[in-house]
């Protein structure tokens, strides 16, 4: 159990935490941090002279519960006390997480735009229909040399890279970053792994052993899948063969292809998935599962093994382990394949980004004040705690702040952490971390095991134009292209044989693939925005 980086015993948690709050009358979870001096001097400022600029602003829901379960997000306290701080008016409009491309698509094409729109990456993206070339958004440069000092400081020049055009050195979004893009990780529920007396897993054919001892114990799935294999890859990571937009790969031939041209890796790991399914090791409708009855397979204590962003452990560990007395969860290195590494496709620098409209010229430099306030230190209490006086309190040298564990409180952490929180480095909130033992874990699995394992290849920014010229053969950013993604579920699934993977890629080759292959080739070579 050397390798286990994470052990969210939060059983374990709980009595030691209770043990320290008996010992020095302070709650369990509570941060007692010096606040900083900029905190201090960084209160609320007094009441604006100005009126609150109002401006809307369309924001996916990303299956955060507390947001999809609000009546009115604009009456929320925390957007309230938002607005408060920005001297703003708000008005959010919710995409659904599960609907995010098609209303975005038709926000587009009906013309409603937002003053601000919510992107998930760079300039170029599926869900942005063509915006930024249709000149729908406002060149920021000069507003952000103006107004925006902190975020030019804040955000490194590889995530402003991803929403610059490059023809024209214009930037045209506001990002958000991810300093770390190994964010995915390995998840297993150690209390079932110590039954089974296996140690932890390394290999591919380790894992589905361990799986198989799972479904002895008789766990309902012991490896949790969804959607398309969203967040379901961890073997075509084993073989490196996600397939993604990031996730091209310079062959033996000289050419640049996805790297699901690897015709043999990818059908070991067909045949890893299809073993899974015909033992019963992954639920038969795993290709239907989404996003939120992911959650709650796996928070209820259903699955043995899954994937999910290794940030959200100690939220996603405190549900299983209140819905679930007894229950343990680490994280664990990816099971490797046959080059010895694994891991799960690499973010791009930018997890989302924002765009002003251009018919919001005139309120263009208080949107962008709003967002340089993000990446400071009134902000950075504001949404790691709350509301001062109310969900933590300060003697203006130091904090006390109780840690919530309940499913309640948890959901209102991860909004306030995560969701509220637009212009921030998103791969861990280092103060809530801190708090308990399986945050400084997280962390300690970020920065000495998830930073060393992991897919990456080659990346087109903007996208290859073939991709857009052929929606079949266009992945999502962590989703096969949907023609090699209908035959690989057909193959899992029994009703294609997998050794006719090779008359896939002829079928991707002949309906435009030879045209993506020699502009990615030819992008490559010319250096012309060929991310690595």
């Amino acid at each position: 159990m050397k390798k286990l980086f994470v052990s969210a015993l939060i059983a374990t948690m709980f009595v030691s935490t209770l043990a320290a709050c008996s010992s020095n009358n302070e709650p369990s979870g509570s941060a007692s941090a010096p606040a900083s001096s900029a905190a201090s001097s960084e209160k609320p400022s007094e009441p604006a002279k100005a009126d609150p600029t109002g401006f809307s602003i369309s924001m996916r829901t990303l299956n955060v519960s507390y947001v999809e379960q609000h009546p009115d997000i604009n009456k929320d306290k925390y957007v309230l006390e938002l607005e408060k701080m920005t001297n703003t008016d708000l008005d959010i409009r919710l995409i659904p997480h599960n609907e995010y491309q098609d209303k975005m698509v038709q926000m587009f094409a009906t013309n409603d735009i937002p003053d601000v729109v919510q992107g998930s990456g760079g300039i170029s993206g599926n869900e942005l229909a063509g915006a930024v070339p249709n000149g729908v958004f406002l060149p920021l440069n000069d507003l952000l040399k103006e107004h925006g000092q902190n975020l030019l400081k804040f955000i490194p020049q590889e995530a402003w890279a991803r929403m610059t055009d490059s023809k024209t050195g214009n930037i045209y979004g506001i990002p958000e970053i991810l300093s770390n893009p190994s964010r995915r990780a390995t998840w297993i529920r150690t209390d079932l792994l110590e039954k089974t007396g296996k140690p932890v897993p390394k290999t591919v054919e380790e894992t589905i052993d361990v799986l198989r001892a799972f479904k002895e114990l008789g766990v309902e799935q012991p490896y949790a899948g969804r959607k398309n294999f969203k967040y379901a890859d961890t073997f075509f990571g084993s073989y490196d063969v996600l397939g993604y937009l990031n996730s091209f790969k310079q062959f033996p031939d000289g050419k640049v292809k996805p790297s699901f041209f690897d015709a043999e890796a990818m059908k070991k790991a067909l045949l890893a998935y299809k073993a899974m399914y015909d033992e019963g090791l992954i639920s038969k409708e795993f290709a239907t599962v989404e996003s939120a009855d992911f959650k709650s397979i796996v928070t209820s204590g259903k699955a043995g093994m899954w994937s999910m962003n290794a940030n959200e452990l100690p939220i996603w560990g405190a549900q299983l382990m209140a819905n679930v007395p007894g229950a343990k969860v680490a994280l664990i290195p990816s099971p490797v394949g046959d080059d010895g590494k694994g891991g799960y496709g690499h973010y791009n620098p930018v997890t989302r980004s924002y765009f002003i409209n251009v018919k919001a010229k005139d309120k263009a430099a208080e949107i962008v004040k709003f967002f340089d306030w993000m990446v400071g230190e009134q902000a950075e209490l504001f949404f790691s705690y709350g509301i001062e006086g109310e969900d933590y309190q300060t003697d203006g040298s130091n904090v006390q702040y109780v840690a919530p564990t309940d499913e309640e409180g948890t959901n209102k952490q991860r909004y306030l952490n995560y969701w509220l929180w637009m212009v921030q480095d998103t791969t861990y909130n280092k103060r809530i971390a801190d708090l308990s033992e399986p945050g400084k874990m997280m962390v300690d699995a970020f920065d000495n095991m998830l930073s060393k394992e992991g897919r990456r290849g080659i990346e087109f920014e903007p996208r290859l134009e073939a991709l857009v010229k052929y929606p079949d053969l266009n992945p999502l950013s962590d989703q096969l292209p949907p023609l090699v993604l209908e035959h690989v579920l057909k193959m899992v699934y029994g009703k294609e044989p997998i050794d006719n993977y090779e008359k896939v890629l002829e079928e991707y080759l002949s309906k435009g693939g030879n045209e993506v292959i020699e502009e990615a080739t030819a992008r490559y070579n010319d250096k012309d925005n060929a991310f690595e």
